[in-house]
């Protein structure tokens, strides 16, 4: 088994001891001894926290498995158990490698010691010997790229250079699982990419432990995602999936239990439009030609919501305002959505995220800046509209799909009503596309001699 698996988690807890006061620790430690020599009953003074409860998973080997959750669901303190500075109360982990961590920032630095001391005394309880540390210092340095600050002690470094220098020596002691615990959220977007970029070439060989509360690049990282709530196993599974549910559930704890989707007839609301095929207005010149075939809006797709109002039509329209089922990358459409208002919606705001296959958000917006100082109010029982035009960007071939919801308040603070999942579902055909997320039309390409 320990060929194939990384990490093994079988039934794994942890238990604190809660005191009230000082005195009762002292009480603890004191009174259940005479107790036992009394030999009366045991009487504890402290309460438990179980921060972990019989949490069992699996890691295979050169998998990138995602943990999300709340603050205070036990991801820290099995991250800590995984990596051997925290013992469990019961259950067992099992590792197999050389596992290197980005945990807590700073964590395993001492500050009074220069820059150069930490990167070696890091080094050394990851597993490389001095020589192997100076003949990799310079690379560890130069990825760093705090210069002169080498030298200085760690307690002068700001965040970002702490988690520089402690990214640089994870990324150089040839490990063969990383664990990371939300620490690329702080640095700048330069080095934040050079990460990226080292976690990339990493994940082709090596196995991944990483924690986010940024469900977009956990989806785009991980082959699987463990959602843990109040130190249990809540779900795991496929990331989109898993992730999806996540989402649902925040909005759930800030504004109650959403309700079920209400399906309609929606042949009979007067929104449904003639569909044109796009294609005959172009010419087809090219077999690389960005050819979008589109789904019609799935008005059963998986979706929550407090339910004050509910996302009735979602179509992507031409310049005459038809509806396309094929669309060509790189021109100008219009996505529309219809909402139905089941209350006053005073300041309704409506956007949408267009998705890759892995739930990816590659673009979106939504209508609230542009309503900002204006707001479009929406009295119950009426409908509300909102069109997007912009120029649809040259996709690789694959399967998207386009997000939507209405919600009421503000940016910062606002009740979701109705969040639809995958509301439409649209697969590029075939592209030019062959590097990168999306392409863009080139107002001009030119190339001379000089």
């Amino acid at each position: 088994m320990s060929s194939e698996i990384a990490i093994k988690v079988d039934n794994l807890s942890k238990c604190y001891q809660i005191y009230e006061t000082p005195r009762d620790r002292l009480k603890q430690f004191v009174l259940p001894r005479l107790r036992r020599l009394a030999g009366r009953p045991q009487k504890m003074h402290y309460r438990e926290f179980w921060a972990l409860k019989g949490v069992s998973f699996e890691v295979k080997k050169g998998e990138t498995i995602g943990i999300i959750g709340r603050n205070g669901g036990g991801k820290s303190t099995l991250l800590q158990m995984i990596c051997g500075t925290l013992s469990p109360t019961s259950g067992y982990v099992a590792t197999y490698g050389r596992i290197a961590a980005l945990l807590e920032l700073g964590s395993g630095f001492n500050p009074e010691f220069t820059g150069r001391e930490n990167v070696y005394m890091n080094a050394a309880v990851l597993g490389l010997t001095a020589a192997e540390i100076d003949s990799r210092f310079d690379e560890i340095v130069a990825f760093a790229d705090i210069g002169e600050f080498i030298e200085q002690p760690v307690k002068t470094y700001s965040s970002g250079m702490m988690v520089r220098l402690a990214f640089a020596v994870i990324a150089h002691v040839d490990a063969d699982v990383l664990v990371i615990d939300e620490a690329l959220a702080v640095g700048d977007a330069f080095f934040t990419q050079k990460c990226m970029r080292f976690l990339r070439i990493f994940m082709k060989t090596g196995t991944v432990l990483f924690v986010s509360h940024d469900t977009s690049s956990v989806k785009s990282f991980c082959n699987r995602v463990i959602w843990l709530e109040k130190g249990q196993v809540l779900q795991e599974g496929e990331p989109k999936e898993v992730c999806e549910l996540y989402l649902e559930a925040f909005y759930e704890v800030r504004q109650g239990k959403s309700s079920s989707t209400r399906l309609k007839n929606f042949e009979n609301t007067g929104f449904s439009i003639a569909i044109k095929d796009q294609r005959s207005d172009f010419i087809n010149s090219s077999n690389l030609r960005n050819d979008l075939r589109v789904f019609r809006f799935d008005p059963a797709a998986d979706s929550f919501g407090k339910g004050g109002a509910e996302v009735v039509d979602v179509c992507l329209l031409d310049g005459d305002e038809q509806k396309l089922a094929w669309i060509v990358g790189g021109e100008k459409v219009n996505l529309r959505v219809t909402v139905h208002a089941y209350q006053d919606l005073d300041s309704p705001i409506i956007g949408f995220f267009v998705k890759d296959r892995l739930g990816q958000a590659l673009f979106g917006d939504n209508t609230f800046i542009s309503y900002l100082e204006r707001p479009v109010c929406c009295l119950e029982g009426g409908f509300i509209q909102s069109d997007f035009v912009f120029y649809m960007p040259l996709l690789p071939a694959g399967d998207y799909s386009i997000t939507v919801a209405i919600a009421n308040g503000t940016q910062q603070e606002h009740e979701q009503h109705h969040w639809i999942h995958d509301a439409i579902i649209f697969r590029s055909e075939s592209s030019s596309v062959v590097t990168g997320l999306v392409g863009i039309p080139m107002l001009d390409v030119k190339m001379k001699n000089l």
